[in-house]
């Protein structure tokens, strides 16, 4: 099973950017601790990371052309208005679970409203690292 995980804007800057909502890791330490329970479940996963919108629309599209069984997505701010980026995943009818590491519900009345969930499989929020975790699980029941 091939996974496309994609982080949005700002996930750069992990480990930086308010530790205390996201933690002290890095991106490259969330990469590795996926990448190391996608290798239990035996699946494959690629990582893109980008801070400009046309970019993350570009890479779901691409995702459709390589035969991606799932992506797993973090769009950051881009959660909250990017209609663009909700088509590209309703193009493409590649499953896909949206994350995010804090609760968007207990955080700024902005960050309560998703426009790409009502075209996703389903939204893990609050869990830090496990969301990404408990999508992979979730993917791989199918």
């Amino acid at each position: 099973m091939k996974i496309l995980v994609i982080n949005g804007p700002n996930m750069n800057l992990l480990g930086k950017r308010e530790p205390e909502i996201y933690g002290s890791e890095t991106l490259e330490d969330l990469e590795n601790y996926i990448k190391k329970e996608a290798e239990k479940l035996n699946m494959e996963v690629e990582f893109f990371q980008s801070n400009h919108e046309g970019e993350i629309i570009d890479r779901i599209h691409m995702a459709m052309e390589e035969k991606t069984d799932g992506i797993i997505i973090n769009a950051g701010a881009f959660t909250h208005y990017s209609y663009a980026i909700r088509d590209a995943i309703k193009g493409t009818g590649i499953k896909t679970i949206e994350v995010h590491m804090s609760n968007i519900y207990t955080r700024e009345e902005f960050r309560a409203k998703s426009v790409i969930a009502p075209v996703c499989s389903g939204q893990i929020t609050g869990f830090g690292f496990d969301s990404y975790i408990a999508a992979l699980y979730l993917m791989k029941r199918g």
